[in-house]
């Protein structure tokens, strides 16, 4: 037993040890890998100033590449111009070579000074003729201009005989334009005579009826002597007042020259208010106007002729007075007639 556990007891010793040199070991590897680390900065720190250094001499290579470009431009140009001045001085030494080749030739400046004369003499002869063929061209444009007048004052002596004449067709025109008033006015007056007369016999015939009144220069019947509420077919009284009329009409129309274009004008009015949704009509506008309509129709019945009659509705819009009362209602609920002009 004894020499059992001074087995295990060294056996135990070896393990401080081990470990001991495994954390010397790790702590090396650390210390390594820091220096390391340090290293690679310190390396990558050089390595980028040489990049910027390097960035420098490349920019300061290229402005000399650029300078010493610009410095041959310069040297091309001065080479052209050094060119340009060598043909220059060309130049003047052959100008110097033909002026003396012209003092040389000055004997021979009697001959070109005759030949010169010659060439002007030539001219003149040629100018002359032009200056001939241009007065003829100058006459023949006289000749033109006056043919041009001659026509002008024609012209000018058919303006003024086309002004008389437009003076005389005005004159007669006036003439017309007066006289046309005058008969207009005759007709009218004449005209105004019918109507006095028509309106005369119509108050004769209605004279005894309070609900057919006279308002300016028109005759106006309350509807309901003519039409029951709502309703736009003449009623058997309507048709009776109607028949009066007629005979008045028809005795008109026998007396009237054709030549005189009348007309008798029936117009329908009713009252503001609105009419039920279920009736014949959808509003006043159409009530009044098959009311005149139906006047209209039945006095053609009667023998009056169409082209003397107009029918006209006016809905509520024209009414004789304002208001919404019964008795106002009533008096704007009429047919008006009135004869007047075509």
């Amino acid at each position: 037993m004894a020499l059992g556990r001074r087995r295990f007891t060294a056996q135990q010793d070896y393990w401080p040890a081990f470990v001991d040199m495994l954390t010397t070991l790790v702590l090396s590897i650390i210390f390594l890998l820091s220096v390391f680390s340090l290293a690679q900065f310190f390396l990558s720190q050089q390595i980028t100033d040489k990049d910027t250094v390097l960035n420098r001499l490349n920019s300061q290579i290229a402005e000399l590449t650029e300078l010493l470009a610009m410095e041959r431009a310069n040297n091309r140009d001065l080479q052209d111009n050094v060119s340009l001045l060598e043909s220059n001085l060309k130049d003047a030494i052959a100008s110097r070579d033909e002026l003396k080749g012209l003092l040389d030739s000055q004997n021979g400046a009697a001959s070109v000074a005759d030949s010169q004369v010659s060439s002007l003499n030539t001219q003149l002869a040629d100018e002359k003729r032009v200056s001939q063929r241009a007065m003829a061209q100058v006459e023949l444009l006289n000749q033109q201009i006056a043919a041009l007048r001659r026509q002008i004052a024609a012209l000018e002596d058919a303006l003024d005989a086309s002004e008389q004449r437009d003076k005389e067709s005005s004159a007669k025109i006036a003439d017309l334009g007066k006289r046309l008033n005058v008969a207009l006015a005759q007709k009218v007056q004449e005209l105004a005579r019918y109507r006095s007369d028509f309106f005369g016999r119509l108050r004769e015939i209605l004279s005894q009826r309070a609900d057919v009144r006279v308002v300016g220069d028109r005759f106006v019947f309350q509807s309901e002597v003519l039409f029951d509420s709502g309703q736009a077919d003449v009623n058997a009284a309507g048709q009776g007042e109607l028949d009066k009329l007629a005979e008045a009409l028809l005795q008109l129309e026998g007396q009237i020259p054709p030549e005189i274009a009348w007309v008798l004008r029936v117009d329908g009015h009713t009252d503001s208010r609105p009419l039920s949704g279920n009736g014949r009509f959808r509003d006043n506008w159409e009530l009044s106007s098959a009311r005149a309509i139906s006047v209209v129709k039945y006095l053609i019945s009667k023998g009056i002729s169409p082209e003397h009659l107009v029918a006209a509705g006016f809905g509520e819009f024209q009414p004789l007075e304002a208001g919404d009362t019964d008795e106002i209602n009533a008096k704007n609920r009429r047919i008006e007639l009135k004869l007047t002009e075509r």
